[in-house]
């Protein structure tokens, strides 16, 4: 059963389409990337496909609300937060109790404003997983991140997808064996 499905989705800034027939099917597990060069509409794409957009064209189903990962202009870290706070607002505000959650390396006393672009992504990824959603959606995997980054955060989203959680990711490029499927903004214009 899918999680996610958009058929002929498009979104119209103005009197431009950013992208338009766009369609997807989205397992459990499954990794798709949504590429294009900066400007493109990556973010709004993958926000659309998180339900986070107006869509001005198209329908989008999903089995349960996604959980947005790092995304810098929808979800990002508090600046004066530590990591280990970040965790237990979000585990409060999930009605969980508190328990030990791994950091994968994260300084639990590190503020949100003194994180690397790398460290933004693993937090945003912890703190989306504690949710237990059906899907994450995480933006700009390549951004700011050195070769051996985009590498530990693979692994990190293999790790979830290995766990049933679909996760969709924005790139400039990916390599398209990483994935599931990747969607070309490139070729939706």
């Amino acid at each position: 059963m899918s999680v996610l499905e958009a058929r002929g989705v498009g979104v119209r800034r103005r009197r431009r389409w950013l992208f338009q027939g766009l369609d997807v099917t989205v397992q459990p597990g499954d990794v798709v990337a949504v590429i294009g060069p900066p400007g493109s509409g990556r973010t709004t794409a993958l926000l659309a496909l998180a339900g986070r957009f107006r869509l001005g064209a198209g329908s989008l189903a999903l089995s349960r609300t996604p959980s947005l990962g790092h995304v810098p202009e929808a979800e990002a870290p508090e600046p004066v937060f530590t990591v280990a706070e970040h965790v237990r607002e979000r585990l409060a505000l999930l009605g969980r109790p508190t328990k030990d959650v791994e950091l994968h390396g994260l300084d639990p006393q590190k503020q949100g404003r003194d994180l690397t672009p790398y460290e933004k992504q693993v937090l945003g990824l912890i703190l989306a997983a504690l949710g237990e959603p059906p899907v994450i959606a995480l933006d700009g995997l390549d951004d700011g991140l050195d070769a051996g980054e985009q590498q530990k955060l693979w692994e990190l989203i293999e790790q979830l997808a290995d766990r049933g959680i679909a996760v969709l990711v924005t790139a400039r490029e990916v390599d398209p064996d990483r994935v599931t499927e990747v969607i070309d903004l490139g070729v939706l214009r």
